[in-house]
């Protein structure tokens, strides 16, 4: 049931769970997480700033001081408000993993744990792990982006390609470097 994928930064846990959500059909996508300074710069390292700036003139993604904030829709179809990439309940989210915040891929909730845990699914505990490592791992490379953000533009970043160009290069050294 679970799906893992790791690949450090760009590692997925998955599951087809999530469509079953207790807490209903848009689940924890009613609250869209921040495209946090870390996702940013992964987004851009894989091909995604053209993306990343359409998304900022198209008012999808809002800057934030965390760094972007992902846009809510109002409820319809029987969805209540949510995350403007949540499409279909039978699609999920509309956009590809190399172009989502780090947590919608890699976050399930300790309902879907347990319910997976309950039906005998073997890889929870070693997505349960990966789950943890990847949070301490984008945490920490969050805080160290957000401080030379911070830093380097004390008004406020201009949020254009030169900007996220060098957003992507800071990760690579913060969040790649061993």
């Amino acid at each position: 049931m679970i799906r893992l994928d790791l690949a450090g930064v760009d590692s997925l846990v998955l599951s087809p769970l999530c469509r079953r959500c207790p807490q209903g059909r848009a689940g924890c996508c009613a609250a869209p997480p921040a495209v946090a300074w870390a996702d940013i710069g992964r987004i851009v390292r894989l091909g995604g700033r053209d993306f990343l700036l359409d998304e900022l003139r198209a008012g999808q993604l809002v800057p934030s001081a965390r760094g972007l904030s992902i846009r809510r829709v109002a409820a319809s179809d029987g969805f209540p408000a949510r995350c403007t990439y949540l499409g279909p309940a039978d699609r999920g989210c509309v956009l590809t993993p190399d172009r989502r915040s780090a947590t919608c891929n890699y976050y399930l909730c300790d309902d879907a744990f347990a319910l997976a845990e309950r039906e005998g699914d073997p890889l929870v505990p070693a997505a349960r792990l990966a789950h943890d490592r990847i949070v301490d791992l984008l945490g920490q490379c969050d805080i160290e982006l957000s401080a030379l953000v911070s830093e380097r533009f004390p008004a406020g970043p201009p949020w254009d390609a030169a900007f996220l160009d060098w957003v992507a290069s800071e990760f690579e050294k913060v969040c790649l470097t061993p």
